[in-house]
């Protein structure tokens, strides 16, 4: 018996290390589901990459709720910015400063940047 499942639509986002993956599928039933997988790279002492996936799967039942606490977790994330108690720049590495009540301020080192991740093609889901 053959697997009539097929990949519908896929969409790669990467971001440093991770690369997140949206991959929207067909059942055998023609329902459409959504897996979305976080794929980290991690760099072994001998030079080789190995990746740690995490995967969830979304199906059609759930779509309007997931949409909408991700929607919720968003709009407060954007209000908790806008009373300035958290940082804009997510970006920035920071380390707390030893002082209560004093923001972190940026380390005095350079992050180690791994080329590999600006190019070539997208880790292996599988």
């Amino acid at each position: 018996m053959g697997d009539d499942r097929e990949d519908v639509y896929s969409k790669a986002i990467r971001a440093g290390k991770r690369t997140y993956f949206f991959d929207v599928r067909s059942t055998r039933g023609r329902d459409l589901y959504l897996t979305i997988t976080e794929s980290k790279k991690h760099t072994r002492e001998d030079g080789s990459a190995s990746y740690e996936k995490h995967k969830i799967f979304l199906y059609k039942e759930d779509f309007d709720k997931f949409r909408d606490g991700l929607q919720d977790a968003f709009d407060e994330i954007q209000r908790l910015r806008g009373t300035g108690e958290y940082q804009q720049d997510d970006h920035q590495e920071r380390v707390p400063d030893e002082r209560p009540g004093t923001p972190g301020t940026p380390p005095d080192r350079f992050t180690d940047v791994d080329f590999d991740d600006l190019g070539g093609d997208p880790p292996d889901r599988t």
